[in-house]
């Protein structure tokens, strides 16, 4: 039985997964990579790292996981979004180290483009907003005060682009590619004329000839070569690429109007799909490419939400006040109290994203008393994360309403999605159910259905997305005003702390 690879490139990890034709995970390997913080607010990561972890959980996947007479049918690759590389075409060499989709370096240029009035062409023409968050003004640092000169072997991209140029050959004519679920988080792709944008690249001084071809999500965009992993998939095609959160949406059956997902990952990102014509801009919210699947299944756009901060507030409990040992602790703990006594966590630890919008809100803790332990800011910490996510919701639901779209469930998935206690409070939040897949591992599982779809492994999107299954729901029990109670309190802890740094 064919398996096909989804190399999923996170922000702290890269995960290399085997799923067969029905569906069902058959292996995976895994490996984290150094995260630097050169300064308050900045995030960086080696990408010649990332490429040495990628090659090592193919190795270790294909080598130790899987049966040795293993038919691989085809590669797909998922990454973090908006992070960027810049590297030498000639040499192979990262120019630079890749600069992280949550550094917020480039606030103040943000500011400056905004005021100069092109916020209007940004949110018309990309459907996101003038946010450090996003690729182009990272781009545009890297060549500026980055030290990066432009010229004819320079590439720059985004972490799919880079293992896709390294796994096709590299400097032996490797494809400098990426698809238009990760182009649309630039700041630099036109989603209505679904290209590159002449207007925005001049306006970011952004050359447009040193970015990748964006060609459909699911469609073979080459071939592994002999060196990669020691050869251990060599001429596999690489036939897939979306986007995480896109590739979530994908792997979550998520490919009906009105559906929508949410991933608790380093931060949570909730999308809805809203089909084949481009929305207009949503207040709060960003408007991106879900996919194309050209033959395979057509085009599709989503509304997102981000936040940028949900598992990270998890892992700064155990690492920067070791209030845990490690991550599957915070259930139990959190569980062991039955309010947080009015405590609230806002983890605005790189600004506050979707529907704020404030690159300079900052962390904050209130609601503090003597009685306040341990269990009690675990708990807090766990309710900021169904609040973040109520937020995006409350926002998505107005737009989806406005339209005549109901959305009746969400679909989550992502680490965080194991605990009871989150999804509970999160259908207590939203007033729908919550259901949680059996595969977990929505986000490969998404790169690797388009991947298998461009190579004949799924015969169409229906076949693909059959396979779904759902392991839990929960549904919303808590009183409908204490909840709303509870979210308002929460608005008032977040007002404090905007606009901090």
């Amino acid at each position: 039985m064919p398996v096909v690879i989804a190399i999923d490139a996170g922000t702290t990890g890269v995960r290399a997964f085997a799923v067969d034709e029905s569906g069902v995970p058959q292996g995976w390997s895994y490996r984290e990579f150094t995260q630097y913080f050169p300064q308050p607010g900045w995030v960086e990561h080696d990408a010649a790292e990332i490429w040495t972890a990628v090659q090592a959980t193919i190795h270790d996947l294909v080598t130790t996981k899987l049966p040795p007479d293993t038919a691989i049918a085809a590669v797909g690759i998922t990454n973090q979004r908006e992070t960027v590389v810049a590297w030498d075409r000639s040499t192979g060499s990262p120019l630079h180290r890749a600069i992280v989709w949550q550094d917020r370096r480039t606030a103040a240029r943000c500011e400056e483009l905004d005021a100069a009035g092109l916020l209007p062409t940004v949110r018309a023409r990309t459907g996101l907003v003038l946010d450090p968050y996003f690729s182009g003004t990272k781009l545009a640092w890297l060549l500026g005060e980055g030290g990066v000169v432009a010229g004819p072997n320079l590439a720059l991209g985004t972490i799919d682009d880079w293992l896709v140029w390294n796994l096709t050959g590299g400097v032996r004519g490797g494809v400098h590619a990426t698809d238009p679920s990760n182009a649309s988080r630039t700041m630099l792709y036109d989603i209505v004329s679904r290209r590159w944008s002449e207007e925005l690249g001049s306006a970011l001084g952004v050359p447009l000839g040193t970015l990748g071809d964006v060609q459909p999500s699911s469609g073979r965009f080459g071939t592994i070569s002999a060196d990669v992993a020691g050869g251990v998939i060599a001429g596999v095609p690489v036939s897939g690429i979306l986007g995480d959160q896109q590739a979530a949406l994908f792997g979550q059956a998520c490919v009906t109007p009105g559906m929508a997902k949410n991933t608790y990952g380093t931060g949570s990102f909730v999308l809805l799909n809203v089909g084949p014509t481009c929305p207009s801009p949503s207040e709060g919210l960003l408007t991106t490419v879900a996919w194309d699947l050209g033959r395979n299944g057509g085009f599709a756009y989503a509304l997102e939400g981000a936040v940028f901060v949900t598992g990270a507030a998890i892992q700064w409990l155990r690492d920067g006040l070791r209030i845990i040992a490690n991550a599957a602790e915070i259930g139990p703990l959190a569980a062991s109290v039955e309010s947080t006594d009015g405590v609230f966590v806002v983890p605005a630890f790189t600004g506050l994203g979707s529907p704020h919008w404030d690159p300079y809100a900052r962390g904050t803790i209130v609601g503090i008393t003597r009685g306040v332990g341990r269990a009690h800011i675990a708990r807090a910490v766990v309710e900021s994360i169904a609040f973040q996510v109520r937020d995006v919701m409350d926002a998505m639901g107005n737009v989806a309403n406005g339209s005549g779209t109901t959305i009746a469930e969400l679909r989550v998935d992502g680490g965080a999605s194991a605990m009871d206690l989150l999804l509970q409070m999160q259908a207590d939040q939203l007033g729908i159910p919550v259901c949680r897949p059996v595969v977990a591992e929505s986000t490969a599982l998404g790169a690797a259905f388009a991947a298998g779809l461009a190579e004949g492994v799924w015969a169409s999107t229906a076949e693909v997305l059959s396979s779904w299954k759902e392991d839990a729901r929960f549904v919303p029990v808590a009183n409908r005003g204490v909840a709303d109670r509870a979210h308002a309190q929460w608005g008032r802890a977040v007002e404090r702390s905007r606009g901090w740094a």
